[in-house]
């Protein structure tokens, strides 16, 4: 669990500092502001490396929620160990629209514009980088404790 929400959360911040300052020019520091701005408001944005300290533990801190959620459903549907890749997919839509739909619109964060190129690569990174992360990391530590325990 731990390992597979760092890994996401690595992952996933890497991939939208790279978006983000490669398409737009956008600093790291304000990528996790931004995050930041979820719980702070506009106010994060004037905060400087504090902020983006706090908009980077959040990320985490949501990562290793979401590798928790799969964890503990795993241990009730021992099918998303058996078959990862469909889960996996599964998962990273649902903690793509939990996000866009639940997290942010409940935050402080300013509602940003729609943005075809951030959707699709929003979307690929929670199939990719969160959900099919997160079920591959869990059929891996289910194998390993199997092998443990003979």
């Amino acid at each position: 669990m731990l390992l597979g929400g760092a890994a996401a959360a690595t992952l996933d911040i890497a991939n939208a500092i790279a978006f983000w300052h490669f398409q737009h020019g956008t600093p790291p520091a304000v990528i996790l502001q931004a995050i930041a701005a979820g719980l702070l408001g506009p106010a994060a944005f004037k905060g400087g490396a504090a902020t983006a300290a706090a908009g980077l533990a959040l990320h985490f801190l949501i990562a290793f929620g979401m590798a928790a959620v799969y964890w503990l459903a795993c241990r009730r549907w021992p099918a998303l160990v058996a078959r990862p890749f469909r889960a996996g997919l599964a998962y990273g839509i649902l903690t793509w629209i939990a996000m866009n739909y639940v997290v942010v619109p409940l935050s402080r964060a300013t509602p940003q514009r729609f943005i075809p190129a951030w959707f699709i690569d929003g979307i690929l990174a929670h199939l990719i980088l969160v959900g099919l992360l997160l079920a591959f990391v869990a059929r891996w530590s289910a194998r390993r404790s199997a092998g443990h325990q003979k």
